[in-house]
């Protein structure tokens, strides 16, 4: 007989400890207060007051001394700041959040077709060929090979006598993250910042922990642009400013042009045209409307160059304006790069797919 058939729902059973179960909460709002502790221990108060997080045997008040106890705030700092072992548990915290559903074996091996730049010597070795470095080349193994060919009184060392040691190779990627701090990232009362913020946090934490030979510089980018550390990410606020984009990718190229690995790229999160431009004479050139072509064809132009130098840019576009998507189009057509048109909620996801697919390709 087909239907349904109803039970009692019996709620997961919260084996957490009181602090355990604050603790998620707190450090879930620290990355929408931009580490503001106190701002975060007012919020909570808000919940407390209306949700009963805390209980009479455990305060927030208590809950705020164990964090101390236990090295989450900084006592030296003002206000209490975050500790260093707070900002990397955010950063894991942010990895599990986006990057947790991804099934193992799946996308993000490192295993590639491509060469990249060597890593580890192995046991192997072979006759020297035209474009290998003088690196890998065994001299002692060479010198030997010249002694056996032509002996010891008329040495002479030839191009046939060398010897060289193979190496393996891993595809190593280094990675700009450009993210929009201007105004628009809060326009409306819609918090877009907070999830570009723990999309970067993750990426960072991925890279840094799995990668460990790849390479991440974020740039922030508003009326100018400037790199900031991962360690600040928790800390990244939205300013009254408007979108240099043409900034940002100036500074993203020149960090990269820096970096000796031959596989580069450039991720972009951002939610409108650029609308702004920084002139000669220091001073801006703005046009908060938009579509504004002395901007945009300078922006394009960059797109351009960045595929002449085989740097891809990967924009995620969390708005789904037509003529947004209209600038968009046209900017991944100049770099043939890629853009997704995300939600904020499956941001994550976009980055960390395409983060792989990069990785494996030959560039």
């Amino acid at each position: 007989m087909s239907g349904f058939r109803f039970a009692k729902y019996i709620p997961p059973v919260d084996t957490r400890t009181p602090f355990e179960r604050l603790l998620e909460i707190f450090l879930e709002l620290i990355v929408h207060a931009s580490g503001d502790v106190d701002e975060t221990f007012r919020w909570m108060e808000i919940l407390d007051k209306e949700h009963k997080i805390s209980t009479p045997d455990y305060t927030l008040e208590d809950f705020r001394k164990d964090l101390e106890k236990s090295g989450y705030l900084d006592s030296q700092a003002s206000g209490g700041g975050l500790s260093a072992k707070t900002e990397k548990l955010i950063r894991k915290r942010s990895l599990d959040q986006i990057f947790g559903t991804i099934k193992r074996g799946g996308a993000g091996q490192h295993s590639t077709k491509a060469t990249g730049i060597s890593d580890e010597l192995t046991s192997d070795r072979r006759p020297y060929q035209f474009g290998d470095s003088s690196s890998q080349i065994d001299f002692t193994a060479s010198l030997k090979n010249s002694q056996v060919r032509a002996g010891i009184e008329e040495f002479n060392l030839e191009e046939q006598d060398l010897e060289v040691v193979e190496q393996e190779y891993k595809s190593q990627m280094a990675t700009a993250l450009m993210i929009d701090i201007s105004h628009s990232m809060i326009l409306y009362g819609e918090d877009r910042i907070t999830p570009a913020k723990k999309v970067a946090m993750a990426l960072a934490e991925l890279i840094t922990t799995k990668y460990k030979k790849d390479t991440l510089d974020i740039v922030v980018f508003g009326n100018d642009a400037w790199q900031i550390k991962i360690k600040d990410l928790p800390y990244l606020k939205v300013g009254p400013y408007h979108t240099n984009t043409v900034a940002g990718l100036e500074l993203a190229m020149d960090l990269l042009h820096r970096r000796k690995t031959p596989n580069k790229q450039i991720f972009m999160i951002t939610d409108g045209k650029p609308t702004c431009l920084k002139q000669k004479d220091g001073k801006y050139y703005q046009n908060s409307a938009g579509h504004d072509p002395r901007i945009i064809n300078k922006t394009i132009n960059l797109a351009v160059q960045c595929r002449k130098l085989h740097i891809p840019i990967t924009t995620f576009m969390i708005a789904r304006d037509p003529y947004l998507q209209a600038f968009v189009e046209d900017f991944t057509e100049a770099n043939k790069g890629k853009a997704f048109y995300a939600s904020l909620q499956g941001l994550g996801d976009f980055v960390f797919a395409d983060y792989e697919q990069n990785r494996r390709k030959r560039i």
